[in-house]
């Protein structure tokens, strides 16, 4: 199989600013006030106080990470992920109305920006310093998010390098990149086995609170599994299925019948049994 025809790399990359700075003359009073050192402890000052604008900009780049890491699968390489192909078109399209709605967030912020400053100089008093405040030019430049897409590298070295030091590089690639496929692999495995355990165990225990989310999560990893499966492993389709088809049970009706919710505890630990001799493969 080549990869490179069935993944793509791709890096999310935000900046953003935090409205946070630490200070250091507030540091030393509190020293001066309890008679301790300044290693003792830092005074970091929020510079927007009781404002939702910037935290609903933060908020969204969370869910926007989230999913992110959701929707691709680990490479080896800090900050680099695996997009399997057939989830490329489904995640770019929710990617780029998500960025379009931070982008929106974003620019509500700076429309504001002014306001909010004059509103931290009356409610931080003595801690507000005019300098710890970017310009109205600046803040703008501080909030990018940005999606970088890249292929798969493949062992087609076309350089200028000895035979024998080329071979060694592309039996290096060809190494890494199988590594690589491997932990994804067991990585989307590992998600579902996670969300059919976690059933398993509350609804075994019919003393367990669980909320609707039990269900409903392991009804969108389903529903997202195909298009992470880039291996086309029919073990693990099939094993979806059976999730499908065994355990997506209304949430009310597993809490009010006692029998249902036994039975799917039974079969939830029967599908973990089956996935865990598979899993062991890989």
């Amino acid at each position: 199989m080549n990869l490179n025809d069935r993944a793509l790399l791709v890096q999310l990359s935000v900046s953003q600013w935090t409205a946070r700075k630490y200070d250091k003359k507030a540091t030393q009073d509190v020293a001066n006030t309890y008679g301790t050192s300044t290693q003792a402890g830092r005074y970091n000052k929020a510079l927007l106080p009781a404002n939702d604008l910037l935290d609903h900009v933060h908020k969204k780049t969370t869910h926007i990470r989230t999913k992110f890491y959701d929707n691709t699968l680990p490479w080896g390489m800090e900050g680099t992920q695996m997009l399997p192909s057939a989830n490329y078109l489904a995640f770019m399209t929710d990617f780029r109305k998500e960025k379009n709605e931070w982008q929106y967030l974003v620019d509500q912020f700076i429309q504001n920006y002014d306001q909010l400053r004059l509103d931290a100089k009356r409610l931080l008093n003595g801690l507000y310093n005019d300098a710890d405040y970017p310009d109205e030019q600046e803040i703008a430049r501080k909030f990018r998010m940005d999606m970088a897409i890249f292929p798969v590298p493949s062992s087609d070295f076309r350089v200028s390098i000895a035979s024998e030091e080329l071979t060694r590089i592309q039996e290096d690639v060809e190494r890494r990149v199988a590594e690589a496929q491997n932990v994804a692999m067991k990585e989307v495995w590992d998600r579902l086995y996670e969300r059919v355990k976690h059933m398993a165990e509350k609804l075994a225990d019919p003393k367990a609170i669980f909320r609707d989310t039990l269900v409903e999560n392991t009804k969108e990893m389903c529903a997202l599994l195909p298009r992470l499966n880039f291996m086309d492993d029919p073990n693990l389709e099939a094993l979806r299925l059976e999730v499908e088809g065994a355990l997506l049970k209304h949430p009310e009706a597993l809490r009010n019948d006692p029998d249902l919710r036994r039975d799917t505890a039974v079969e939830a630990k029967q599908i973990m049994d089956k996935m865990s001799v598979f899993m062991k493969g890989i």
